[in-house]
């Protein structure tokens, strides 16, 4: 199985603003990256009206838009599929790491992102068994993290979960 990491934090926290910022560091690093954004609603993709669009319209249960630099797959479902098996069957093997936003109910190792001027206590404890740590961006600048912050994450991540 790729190693795994989950970059979690309420709605608002930062966490994408973070990952802007922790890819292009592991990227710099030499790993290939992939990451998986868990949304806990519905999205589309493939925009109303468009060929895809509508062959899901017309029963297609599954889509593939392909072209010479992108591949992009809709495909309907009944239940969720958890984490791993995604890792599993959709991540290629040439993979280093596989960086999720979200997930916070998962058993991955996690970053949590917290804002102390938006929230009152993080939802984990560095002390919880899959917490690497909990990072707090800079409260007078909205959603700002200093180049410290991110090359600590990207040690520990490193260090603890890339073995």
């Amino acid at each position: 199985m790729l190693p795994v990491v989950s970059v979690v934090g309420n709605s608002g926290s930062g966490k994408t603003t973070f990952l802007k910022e922790l890819i292009p560091e592991m990227k710099a690093r030499g790993y290939k990256i992939a990451t998986i954004k868990h949304g806990s609603h519905d999205f589309e993709i493939d925009k109303p009206g468009e060929d895809s669009w509508q062959h899901r319209e017309v029963g297609a249960q599954t889509v593939i838009l392909s072209s010479p630099v992108k591949m992009a797959m809709v495909k309907e479902l009944n239940q969720e599929i958890d984490l791993d098996t995604l890792i599993q069957d959709y991540i290629n093997k040439d993979i280093d790491l596989v960086i999720t936003e979200g997930y916070k109910g998962g058993n991955k190792p996690k970053v949590e992102i917290f804002r102390s001027a938006k929230f009152d206590t993080p939802l984990f404890s560095e002390q919880d068994d899959d917490v690497l740590t909990i990072i707090t961006n800079n409260e007078q600048t909205d959603r700002v993290f200093s180049a410290n912050q991110v090359k600590k994450v990207a040690d520990l991540i490193e260090e603890t979960v890339m073995e």
